[in-house]
């Protein structure tokens, strides 16, 4: 993005065919961190890195947004379809965090009273399969929910380029990164909600799986899936021990073990999808501020 101001003509509008200028330095930081996050979500399976890195984008296009010279650019094409999609965009992840705020909070809640009634048992005489029936038969409403929630995802998704601009390349260029800002925000959700309803996207790792179970031990094959299996879905796992069966103490002890990492990491998930819904609450005010103006 070029930074120079450009000074109008008599009686006309030029656009910029500028000679090259030097960006501003939150350009090539945006750049940088937007690698990061990239490259985060092809390497790393923790949703908790991916919300630091969607921190520090945020952070550079709050700082981009407040600079006057994008002000006036993005106020003076106003008028033109991309503020409508941008701001049509920003309304489905604010409500995708919202879906994804309520299934963390009703999986916690159910976690909480499977937990209180494990440690109730005292001789086997807890019915404990009547709880974890009900803990299921949650989830199955929780995914339920995520499904759809991932569909009206989809098609956010599918709207992969903006309306042409019928302006300069400046301009183009901060619509550009917002754009981008919301596709990694998309790609980010997609990956947190994936992995609440336990319908993680590991399909290259599914298919290393198979070709390893040819090759390898069964016990090694097993491990590795079992590695890969987030802590939602440890917990559907472990709990299918307990179904219909005579309590093990060695079970309700893997599973208290399981649900007290779920636990935790709930805690770390719903304080990461605050802090992003507030990052776009506070971007899609500032765009609606200068659009307005």
């Amino acid at each position: 993005m070029a930074v120079s101001v450009l000074k109008p003509k008599a009686n006309y509008h030029a656009r910029s065919i500028s000679s090259p200028s030097r960006p501003h330095p939150l350009v090539p930081q945006f750049n940088e961190q937007l690698c990061k996050l990239q490259a985060c979500e092809a390497t790393s399976s923790l949703i908790s890195r991916k919300f630091s890195g969607l921190k520090d984008l945020h952070d550079c296009v709050d700082n981009l947004l407040f600079l006057p010279l994008t002000q006036q650019m993005l106020a003076r094409t106003r008028h033109e379809k991309w503020a409508d999609e941008l701001l049509e965009g920003s309304l489905s992840l604010l409500d995708a965090c919202g879906a994804a705020k309520e299934a963390l909070l009703q999986t916690k809640d159910h976690v909480t009273e499977l937990e209180s009634s494990l440690r109730r048992i005292r001789g086997g005489e807890c019915r404990i399969s009547t709880k974890v029936e009900k803990y299921l038969a949650s989830r199955k409403r929780v995914i339920k929910a995520i499904h759809k929630t991932l569909k009206n995802l989809k098609g956010l998704n599918n709207k992969c380029s903006f309306s042409p601009l019928n302006t300069d390349s400046e301009a183009l260029s901060i619509v550009s990164k917002l754009r981008e800002m919301e596709m990694v925000t998309l790609t980010v959700l997609e990956s947190l909600l994936s992995s609440i309803s336990g319908s993680t996207m590991r399909s290259k790792a599914r298919s290393w799986s198979l070709v390893s179970k040819l090759i390898h031990h069964k016990q090694v094959a097993c491990e590795e899936e079992a590695a890969d299996l987030t802590d939602f879905e440890k917990v559907d796992s472990a709990l299918n021990t307990l179904k219909g069966k005579s309590i093990n103490p060695v079970h309700v002890e893997n599973v208290q073990n399981e649900l007290g990492k779920l636990d935790s990491s709930i805690q770390d998930l719903e304080e990461g999808v605050e802090l992003l819904s507030r990052r776009l609450m506070k971007t899609r005010v500032s765009l609606l501020n200068i659009l307005n103006h």
